[in-house]
């Protein structure tokens, strides 16, 4: 056989793969506009308007696995946009991976949906960091939930980033302490179709996603809930 007849048929058999590479990331991408979207949708055990409002960036991880015996362990793959003041308008995704210990305890496994609310630039400094490690220093704390404003302005004080969970129709504030956020190049390589650093696209506006449409579904949940 030919060599230019191999890297066809080569060709040929990879682009399946690639395709499903690129529906990995924007079904992500789309999943984590529908958690926000329901979790939204009940104003009163929903994540406080004046949090939203004042948010740095949000993240959002759909589909977390957890599992353990008492002490649980957790992963999972989501997506942060930023804020851009400047220009009123949210970035485009980056992803990130989250991984850790104890959320809770439980028996056996099961899917979570992780929300996270960077409340100023020292927490949105700390979660684009390569390997941030959410601790007591680092300003996370389990994130208010529903129309209780002064709860929400005490915690804002205090808090860089305000964390939530979702299991079983179940939403609240979650510790995630001894947990692990980094950013995932792999992916943003395989959705923009360079190895970009998370900061790279969030804050430095590079990367065109192979997915617009999904991404445009992402900023506008993120504009009609959290203002821009």
């Amino acid at each position: 056989m030919q060599r230019s007849t191999v890297k066809l048929v080569l060709a040929v058999l990879s682009f399946p793969v690639v395709l499903s590479a690129q529906s990995d990331q924007a079904d992500r991408v789309r999943d984590a506009a529908v958690v926000l979207q329901e979790i939204m949708g009940a104003p009163d055990k929903a994540i406080p308007k004046s949090v939203l409002e004042k948010a740095e960036a949000v993240a959002v991880f759909p589909g977390t696995l957890k599992g353990g015996f008492v002490i649980a362990a957790h992963r999972g793959r989501g997506i942060i946009s930023v804020r851009d003041r400047s220009a009123h308008r949210w970035s485009k995704p980056a992803f990130l991976t989250l991984t850790g210990g104890s959320i809770g305890a439980q028996i056996g496994g099961q899917s979570i949906d992780i929300v996270l609310i960077v409340m100023n630039r020292r927490g949105l400094d700390n979660l684009l960091q390569n390997q941030f490690k959410i601790g007591a220093s680092a300003g996370v704390a389990a994130g208010p939930v529903g129309r209780d404003a002064q709860a929400a302005t005490d915690i804002q004080l205090r808090a860089e980033i305000l964390s939530y969970s979702r299991s079983r129709g179940l939403f609240a504030g979650v510790s995630l302490e001894g947990s692990g956020v980094r950013q995932d190049r792999d992916w943003n390589e395989e959705f923009y179709g360079d190895p970009l650093r998370s900061r790279s696209i969030v804050i430095d506006g590079k990367g065109t996603p192979k997915a617009p449409d999904v991404v445009r579904q992402w900023v506008e949940t993120l504009s009609k809930y959290a203002g821009m």
